[in-house]
């Protein structure tokens, strides 16, 4: 078996990715990224995954409703450890070895996230759900992505979306909207193109962390991804 891409990788969620025929979480799509995940274990590829909670709670979303910013923060986190637990149930029900940490306590559930932890279990060959985002609000989960990605010290940080990449434009709304295959995180804020939230580019980008925009919708296209096939859009430091 050829040696893959990346050693050890981060996958970022959506919520949303977890919504289907009517419901917030969708066994049916649960079960089509534990394959997914599965296919690139089985490639010698360490995956650990952070989830978006926006399919359960979104906190932007309360706090524009009245809320407080903080309160509908952690409702938000709260969120995502619902989903960590969703995913990291079907993975184990599957066979493959996963587990929750999460960044705020709620330790009948999930234990507390401390990087060595993680990446002990990494090496353990657990799949890890970090959950809860940085644990702070204000922050949202693309950036607790890319600082678990770099606390964990992955070769690339996976970012799956509903499109094939990075476009210059919405390519739902623009038929002309150009795909790019490679592109710099200068040429991104250049652009303010709406691929992750500022801090979220800057830390990837001031750590020279490499990140990945892809299709989650196609099957395979994260065992591609590790397997070193040209998929999606690549970001690069310069």
């Amino acid at each position: 078996m050829a040696e893959p891409r990346y050693k050890r990788v981060l996958l970022k969620l959506s919520g949303e990715a977890l919504e289907g025929d009517g419901r917030t979480i969708d066994p049916d799509i649960l079960d089509a990224v534990a394959r997914e995940v599965i296919a690139a274990r089985e490639l010698g590829t360490q995956v650990a995954i952070v989830i978006g909670g926006g399919n359960l709670f979104r906190g932007l979303a309360g706090a524009a409703s009245g809320m407080s910013r903080t309160v509908a923060d952690g409702m938000g986190m709260l969120a995502t450890v619902m989903n960590c637990l969703a995913m990291a149930d079907t993975l184990v029900r599957a066979g493959c070895p996963a587990s929750v940490l999460s960044a705020i306590a709620v330790h009948q559930v999930a234990d507390a996230f401390t990087a060595r932890d993680a990446l002990a279990r990494l090496d353990g060959g657990q799949v890890v759900l970090l959950a809860a985002g940085t644990g702070n609000p204000y922050f949202t989960t693309d950036t607790a992505a890319a600082l678990r990605a770099l606390e964990v010290e992955a070769d690339v940080l996976l970012k799956a979306t509903k499109v094939d990449g990075i476009y210059d434009k919405d390519p739902v709304k623009h038929s002309d909207a150009k795909r790019f295959d490679e592109i710099t995180y200068a040429e991104i804020l250049q652009r303010q193109l709406k691929v992750m939230d500022l801090t979220a580019v800057t830390l990837c980008r001031d750590n020279k962390l490499p990140l990945l925009v892809f299709d989650m919708n196609t099957e395979g296209n994260i065992r591609r991804v590790i397997a070193g096939e040209t998929v999606g859009t690549r970001v690069i430091e310069a």
